[in-house]
């Protein structure tokens, strides 16, 4: 299979590329910008894609790629398109001139096209793009061509034909950049000429495959199951590929959804036949732990690793039932691992998640075999394996469930309050029949109190904050700007219903700069 290689320079972008190159029927992969050559011909890529990138390549110790990429590429004749920081790596690698200028250029831009090109195919003479920099190209190597510009950006786009080296300042991997596909599918076709074979109806037989192979044939897997989009995918993926040698344990840590221990337990024992489904009731366990916890790392941790002591104290009981348990598998998927541990030693990390906070004595192997998936991905690969739309379509849900939508200590009552303002919530977008059309949306409890009039009397109760998000793959999100009058009913039966509650508020940032999460 044709595959792009995407070197990672720490832009907040970088996993929109991915997504780009596969939706556009190329298999994609994230590496980090200074990996050895070695690694990279390992993987025998068709074209490189060197993404953008916080830093200025005339910076002491700004990112580079590794000692001989350059002649690697040049030697293979591998096409190379460089983005933003990757953009002005080529140039600087080259001999061309790199400089801060005094206006920069972010946001909307018009890109001029004075002439036609194998890149820019499909391009009028002006199209809008999306410009994020404050570095410009001032002076360019020998045998590099101009392709595009913009009123303060006097070279936006080039070309070396001779070498197949390309790049563009702007972003066509964003959905601003309306004809962003249309350049990324150039790349693809007209200059690295691959063959578009990815496909998620053969990803899902080739993983089957893969799992028999990396379990064996007696040996037998235990999956965490939240009941959610993923761990719900990964179960039915598995189960597949293995049936009965997986055991599927469903751990009530008392931060789930309302009546969410009762639903998961009937779709998959009832309505998908899981013979070997395991219910753990450890609700108390984990809110001992979270007593008087507040900051929200510390809650991720506390979560992850009493999650894995309840697994390891049942797999103990399981192994004298059932011997050769040595899997344990999880639904991490690729945002969670950019999120978890950068792929970029340039890119920050955000925060920890519970799938990857194993302990060093851990005595089960890990297995994850949605790991290189996005949830879009994720969601047409359960719905191509037959699981109900209902979980399907289901928001996104933290692993560490209502604790990090709790602001401050968990309690609860406070548990309490929040499931219930949140059930409100979700039935009245799925009333208003724009769930589906959502990514996530849910409730979150705020640790203050401020001043009410119910009825005669004055009250004095906590804040309930309401969290919708419009989005594609979790990397970007915008606000969703629904009804007011859907936001006044919403709001209003949360007052009237919810004891505890007297004043709700809309979060109206976006990511970036916000997490969808709170914390």
């Amino acid at each position: 299979m044709d595959k792009i290689i995407v070197l990672d320079f720490g832009g907040q972008y970088t996993h929109l590329i991915a997504r780009r190159v596969r939706d556009l029927g190329v298999y994609s992969e994230i590496l980090p910008h200074d990996i050895k050559i070695n690694k990279i011909k390992e993987k025998n890529p068709n074209g490189i894609i060197l993404s953008g990138g916080p830093n200025s390549v005339y910076d002491k110790n700004s990112p580079q790629v590794s000692e001989g990429f350059f002649d690697y590429i040049l030697k293979e004749k591998i096409p190379v398109l460089g983005i933003c920081y990757g953009f002005h790596l080529i140039i600087h690698e080259f001999g061309g001139k790199i400089e801060s200028k005094r206006f920069k250029e972010y946001g909307l831009s018009d890109l001029n096209i004075p002439n036609a090109s194998d890149l820019l195919d499909g391009f009028e003479r002006k199209e809008p793009v999306w410009m994020s920099h404050g570095d410009q190209v001032v002076q360019m190597p020998k045998d590099f061509e101009k392709l595009a510009f913009t009123d303060t950006c006097p070279i936006a786009a080039y070309k070396n034909i001779n070498n197949l080296l390309y790049g563009v300042q702007f972003h066509p991997e964003v959905k601003h950049t309306p004809k962003g596909d249309i350049l990324l599918n150039n790349f693809l076709s007209n200059i690295v000429n691959a063959k578009k074979e990815w496909k998620l109806e053969n990803w899902i037989d080739q993983e089957i495959v893969n799992i028999r192979k990396q379990v064996g044939i007696n040996e037998k897997v235990i999956l965490g199951l939240s009941g959610g989009v993923d761990s719900s995918v990964a179960a039915i993926l598995l189960h597949k590929a293995i049936g009965e040698r997986l055991h599927c344990i469903f751990v009530n840590n008392g931060l789930l959804r309302k009546n969410e221990e009762f639903e998961v337990q009937q779709t998959f024992k009832e309505k998908l036949g899981f013979k070997n489904f395991h219910y753990i009731d450890a609700e108390q366990n984990f809110l001992d732990k979270l007593e008087n916890v507040e900051d929200p790392e510390e809650k991720r941790k506390i979560i992850g690793h009493e999650f894995i002591k309840v697994f390891e104290k049942k797999s103990i009981k399981l192994e004298k039932e059932y011997p050769n348990i040595e899997y344990l598998a999880q639904g991490t998927i690729y945002p969670d691992r950019i999120e978890t541990a950068a792929t970029s030693k340039s890119a920050a990390k955000i925060k920890s998640h519970h799938n990857l906070t194993l302990p060093d004595d851990m005595t089960l192997k890990v297995i994850e075999p949605l790991s290189d998936l996005y949830k879009d991905e994720v969601r047409r690969i359960g719905l191509n394996l037959g699981l109900p739309k209902g979980i399907i379509n289901r928001h996104p849900f933290p692993g560490p469930g209502l604790a990090v939508r709790i602001i401050g200590s968990i309690t609860k009552e406070r548990l309490e309050i929040l499931r219930n303002a949140d059930t409100i919530l979700i039935e009245e977008i799925k009333k208003a029949g724009i769930y589906d059309n959502l990514w996530q949306a849910f409730c979150v409890f705020l640790p203050l109190k401020t001043v009410g009039i119910m009825g005669d009397f004055r009250t004095y109760e906590y804040l309930c904050a309401i969290r919708i998000v419009e989005s594609l793959d979790a990397m970007t999100a915008n606000f969703a700007k629904i009804d007011w009058k859907l936001l006044e009913k919403i709001s209003s039966r949360i007052i009237n219903e919810v004891k505890g509650i007297n004043r709700v508020v809309y979060d109206i940032s976006n990511k970036p700069p916000s997490t969808i999460e709170f914390e």
